[in-house]
């Protein structure tokens, strides 16, 4: 029941689409009063021999379908509820709010209203949720609900077998409803086996050939349809109720499966509620294991907050005794926070300006000083002063001077290194040769190699 339900109900078209919603609901029901009567009447008092073994059925059919309806009544009934006054905005806020000349000027009305609220949700925009046709501050986890014209609590989905939204309030009996109507069609397509199976064991006379089946007529079309629907249903209710038993254990409701909801701090997170399964599954069912199996209100919280993975966490930290698996992610607060990842460390770069043309294999930063030190003092004589000597002896007894132009550069550039202008480090790295006299006029070594 939604909270403008009265209102729509004032007109005749919507007289008419309440009365035409209760359609899948009266099926249900005439499915259900059917079955009692095939079971009952037509498999347990009319064709079972037995006595003990009837009323032992009779007695466990009656608990099951007990719990079934008093689960599916329950889900039925239960209201959405009313959001309190301190979630609706003021009508000359919303007309502020609508009059507002930018989306940025929204957000800021919305942030300003909802400062005191415990809403941790936002848009896409990062602006706080708000519900134009409720003129309401949205709770975490709460939609709209086009059918129930109201914003629901902890909104999974609107079931038209219930003619409701399923909710905060009756999410339980929901659950239940599902686990309690498998466990009858199962019951009921198990004990009706044996009956289903002499069903087609006939003689040419229309007799049982064992003679077990004692029904006649419509009695045996009873139980073979009964057979039918019992498994057809408790095949469907499998996947249903298996997904909802997933979506318990892992804090998520069927809108947050599909769309995951946005947290002020960490963004989008279908994980932003899992708390682990054994907390999950409390937070539906309650902490008192005695009401766990009964339609009885017993769901943790007020549906207008909840705890999240990251302030789980961040207990974990304080109790070692927590377990692991309740731990969740370990994001930050949803609440508090610095919004921003961690970021992982980075060594500064080197700055250090170089020359133009000094070589890639030279070293500038400070860290190479005594490296280029210990160049300069045990750098043995370079082997081209000889040679430049030789040569400047040929141009002086009047040999061609251009070929003596490379060699002068290039004795040059050898006295460069002699005097330590530059410094050249080996791609492997340079070492101090072990046995080798600085005074002697012995070559360096290539790069890299080392004497034997």
């Amino acid at each position: 029941m939604g909270n403008d339900d009265h209102r729509r109900r004032k007109t005749p078209c919507g007289f008419c689409m309440a009365v035409f919603k209760w359609i899948p609901v009266l099926f249900i029901t005439a499915v259900i009063a059917w079955s009692y009567y095939a079971y009952v009447v037509e498999l347990c008092i009319r064709n079972s021999q037995n006595r003990i073994g009837m009323i032992f059925m009779l007695l466990f059919y009656h608990l099951f379908l007990t719990l079934f309806m008093w689960s599916y009544w329950r889900t039925i009934m239960t209201s959405v509820g009313r959001m309190p006054d301190q979630w609706r905005i003021p009508d000359e806020e919303v007309t502020r709010l609508f009059r507002a000349d930018s989306p940025d000027t929204q957000k800021r009305i919305l942030n300003n209203f909802a400062r005191d609220l415990p809403v941790t949700n936002r848009t896409m925009n990062g602006s706080v949720r708000f519900c134009e046709k409720c003129k309401i501050i949205k709770p975490d986890r709460a939609h709209h609900c086009s059918v129930c014209s109201c914003c629901v609590l902890k909104m999974d989905h609107h079931c038209p077998w219930v003619n409701n939204c399923v909710n905060f309030y009756n999410y339980k009996y929901f659950v239940l409803f599902l686990g309690y109507a498998l466990v009858y069609c199962l019951y009921v397509a198990f004990t009706a086996l044996h009956d289903f199976v002499d069903f087609w064991k006939y003689d040419n006379n229309g007799y049982s050939a064992q003679g077990q089946l004692n029904a006649t007529g419509m009695g045996r079309f009873h139980i073979l349809f009964l057979f039918f629907i019992a498994l057809m249903f408790a095949i469907s209710l499998v996947s249903l109720f298996g997904y909802h038993i997933y979506l318990v254990l892992v804090n998520r409701t069927t809108l947050e499966s599909f769309r995951a909801p946005i947290f002020r701090v960490g963004g989008p997170d279908k994980n932003g509620y899992n708390l682990g399964r054994y907390a999950n599954f409390c937070e539906v069912f309650g902490d008192d294991w005695q009401y766990w199996f009964l339609p009885v209100f017993s769901s943790r919280g007020d549906g207008y907050s909840y705890p999240t993975s990251s302030d789980q966490s961040r207990v974990s930290t304080t109790s070692p005794v927590q377990r692991y698996d309740a731990m969740g992610d370990t994001a930050t607060s949803r609440l508090d926070g610095n919004p921003t990842d961690k970021l992982i460390g980075a060594s500064p770069l080197d700055t250090t300006n170089h020359h133009h043309n000094q070589s890639p294999h030279q070293v500038r930063s400070p860290s190479a000083q005594p490296i280029q030190q210990l160049q300069q003092q045990q750098a043995p004589p370079s082997p081209y002063l000889d040679e430049l000597e030789e040569r400047l002896e040929q141009v002086a007894n009047g040999q061609s001077l251009s070929s003596s132009t490379a060699v002068v550069k290039s004795s040059q550039q050898a006295e460069r290194e002699a005097n330590g202008a530059a410094v050249f480090i080996d791609m492997v790295g340079d070492h101090p040769l072990a046995g080798v006299d600085p005074a002697k006029d012995s070559p360096r070594p290539p790069n890299g190699d080392l004497p034997v």
